[in-house]
């Protein structure tokens, strides 16, 4: 069988469109169908890819082949005897690490928003030619991809190949203007291509890169003569102005950031806005082994044309989660005293999260494809983030295992090497019975409380054991609006129970269940304009709280839509939400010793 060939061009750069013409030199002889996926793996939500192709014609040996779409995602050509070219145009302008984007000065797709697959040739190898024109319309464009180029060294124009279509739509493709870093991890050269940042320390970038990734490498091991599971790994870096985000592939990762959580020449500190992009990084990393090639049942293969229901991303996102900061202390690029503090602001952040009581982290995952891209104003009181709480949940199994000889390393790598790239998805329930295997103790009850339930971890007690301390206490901001400082330097003693949104009016977007706010009847988007017959923003209301003692009963006037309503809200003392993490100077060598085979440090 000949490959699948694929050529891609900007048909108008300016209007966003790509021509993406996909080749097959014997096509189904009862006519050829082709389909594009609706969802990318790694983003857990049914994105309908198709609806961004403006049009789709084909030929055959010259001459026009009726096509018509016969499905949301797919398209029937009819029977044509020679080789069969089937034609789209793809609109692309959207920046995300998800889909597509063309602009005179930049090119960016994932396969599977643009690349047709003709169905029942899955397994066939592809080839893909970039055309010239991308870097010839843009001075100094070149070519970023992990994908395969034959005879040829990376960063050009030309044909790349993959093994099937699976891999061919794992390997996103940057085409602009960039800067590189090099570095080598694993015994595989790694680089990082940043597009729309220049002023970065790249050598800098590079080394704190480059400890992570090796960490990682040495945690799972790999295979002979290389930590590594790939021959080569690649960063495509965005950075804008505003932005945050990260998808995970076979051998690469795109990331977009902010520009300034690069870390630009001259700086020596590592500021909160670097040490995001790092655990960006280092999550994006992870997923290399953990849901990459250690996948869920579920995934194999995957059907992109329809949800793959698991109740495990928990442990595919949330050890994730708990990993890429842990790896950050453990090869050295933070002190733990710095971790602890990143461990702080996600429990808090879940502690603010009443939904943590209604949704357990395993429904979560299954309702990851409904719920948890979708969010509105209920989302904090009816669901739970599988990355946040899944994160803790694996830091509790972690230290519950360490506390039976074991840990959560040893979890993973066992994990590595009966599931790993072999072509075998982890079952369902598969996890717990590892764990209570490596323990020598049954653990179900573990995950039957914490796992399928809603019941918080014993965090307090397990960390105590391993050298830390865990208090709760009232936030030192105005929590309403994620403890952002305000005009009010004091914090407030009570609170409203809702969480607003302080540009232009005064707006809530939340309101919590049976808290201040929702007892008294007020709704999410409701609009504050006054409290206790004074005009009220955002400062005037969070120094009402700051003042104001349990039980104080104020008056709110708010617009629900175009009507004006009056409230009557008695508020409540502020809760004890907000976690601090601290290394325990007290405990005994016994302890210590744990703390260090738990943080490296």
């Amino acid at each position: 069988m000949q490959p699948v060939h694929y050529h891609i061009a900007p048909l108008d750069a300016s209007a966003h469109l790509f021509e993406v013409h996909c080749t097959i030199a014997n096509p189904d002889a009862y006519g050829q169908r082709f389909r594009v996926p609706t969802w990318v793996p790694g983003s857990y939500l049914i994105r309908e890819f198709a609806r961004h192709f403006v049009a789709v014609t084909a030929r055959s040996d010259g001459e026009p082949v009726p096509i018509v779409k016969d499905g949301k995602d797919s398209w029937q050509a009819a029977p044509c005897a020679g080789r069969l070219t089937v034609t789209a145009h793809v609109h692309a302008y959207d920046l995300s690490v998800r889909t597509v984007y063309l602009d005179p000065t930049r090119a960016y797709f994932n396969g599977s928003s643009v690349f047709l697959s003709p169905v029942g040739r899955e397994a066939d190898a592809c080839t893909v030619n970039i055309d010239p024109a991308f870097v010839s319309q843009s001075r100094g464009a070149r070519v970023a991809t992990a994908m395969r180029r034959d005879g040829a060294p990376p960063w050009g124009v030309g044909r790349y190949a993959a093994a099937n279509y699976d891999e061919l739509i794992d390997h996103p493709i940057e085409i602009g203007d960039f800067v590189t870093a090099a570095f080598v991890a694993g015994n595989v050269a790694h680089d990082v291509a940043i597009t729309g940042a220049r002023d970065v320390d790249l050598d800098r970038l590079g080394a704190d890169l480059a400890r992570i990734c090796q960490w990682q490498c040495d945690l799972f091991g790999g295979r002979p003569k290389s930590a590594a599971p790939f021959d080569r790994y690649l960063f495509l870096v965005t950075a804008v102005g505003d932005g945050y985000g990260g998808l995970e592939h076979r051998a690469s990762t795109s990331l977009v950031c902010k520009r300034d959580q690069l870390p630009r020449p001259g700086e020596t500190t590592l500021g909160d806005d670097y040490l995001t992009f790092l655990g960006l990084a280092s999550h994006e990393y992870f997923h290399s082994w953990n849901v990459k090639r250690i996948k869920p049942a579920a995934f194999v293969p995957y059907d992109l044309s329809r949800e793959g229901l698991t109740r495990q991303l928990w442990a595919f996102e949330g050890i994730t989660s708990y990993y890429d900061d842990l790896a950050l202390v453990r090869s050295g690029v933070i002190a733990a005293d710095r971790y602890l503090e990143l461990v702080g602001r996600t429990l808090t952040g879940v502690l603010r999260t009443p939904g943590r009581h209604v949704q357990s982290v395993a429904d979560a995952s299954f309702d990851a494809w409904i719920k948890h891209y979708r969010q509105d104003e209920n989302s904090a009181n009816a669901g739970i983030s599988y990355y946040t709480k899944g994160s803790l949940v694996a830091l509790a199994l972690d230290l519950t295992l360490r506390m039976h000889g074991s840990s959560l390393d040893v979890l993973m790598r066992e994990l590595w090497h009966r599931f790993g790239g072999t072509g075998i998805g982890v079952p369902e329930g598969e996890i717990g019975r590892a764990s209570s295997s490596l323990a020598g103790e049954d653990l179900s009850d573990f995950f039957a409380r914490h796992v399928d339930g809603v019941e918080d971890p014993p965090l307090e007690t397990l960390l105590r054991s391993h050298g830390v301390s865990l208090r709760l206490r009232t936030s030192e901001g105005p929590r309403d609006r994620g403890g952002k400082p305000g005009a009010s330097t004091k914090p407030p003693s009570t609170w409203l129970g809702a969480r607003w949104a302080a540009t232009g009016e005064l707006q809530l977007a939340s309101v919590f269940r049976d808290a201040p706010a929702s007892r008294a009847g007020m709704s999410a988007h409701d609009v504050i304009v006054a409290v206790d017959g004074f005009k009220a923003n955002a400062d005037t209301l969070i120094a009402t709280l700051a003042r104001s003692a349990p039980g104080t009963r104020i008056g709110i006037d708010a617009f629900r839509r175009d009507v004006l309503m009056h409230f009557d809200v008695t508020l409540d003392a502020a809760p004890a939400d907000t976690a601090f993490l601290a290394l325990d100077e007290k405990a005994d060598d016994g302890i210590l010793q744990r703390r260090v085979a738990w943080l490296g440090a």
